[in-house]
């Protein structure tokens, strides 16, 4: 979006305002489409350094993570977890991943988490 939906930012930061992950969303971007959960930044942060921290080749990696979240401006990004990338008929990874999507990617944009069913 060359100005991105104000909607969506509203939503965005009353996520990183209530420090809620409750909130699920889908939506489209250049390449994907993302469904799942939206988390605080700081929260999402947490949780991408902890499985870094995990790791035995990328340990190094979770202190960029460690860094606090600017929380004195609008939110510039959205913060999935437990989010899946819709492809065909299934979703990448199935049990849900971590991903960061740039607002001004975002084209359109659903309230809820998509699924796919064999039926």
């Amino acid at each position: 979006m060359s100005k991105p939906d104000e909607l969506i930012i509203d939503i965005a930061a009353r996520v990183e305002s209530g420090q809620s992950s409750q909130m699920s969303l889908t939506v489209v971007t250049p390449g994907a489409v993302i469904t799942g959960r939206l988390a605080p930044e700081s929260v999402w942060r947490q949780r991408v350094s902890e499985v870094l921290t995990d790791s035995t080749d990328l340990s190094a990696f979770s202190a960029v993570f460690d860094a606090p979240a600017k929380t004195d401006r609008p939110p510039t990004h959205l913060h999935f977890h437990v989010a899946r990338i819709l492809q065909g008929t299934m979703g990448l990874p199935e049990t849900g991943g971590m991903y960061r999507v740039a607002i001004e990617d975002i084209s359109a944009w659903t309230v809820g988490d998509l699924s796919y069913s064999d039926h």
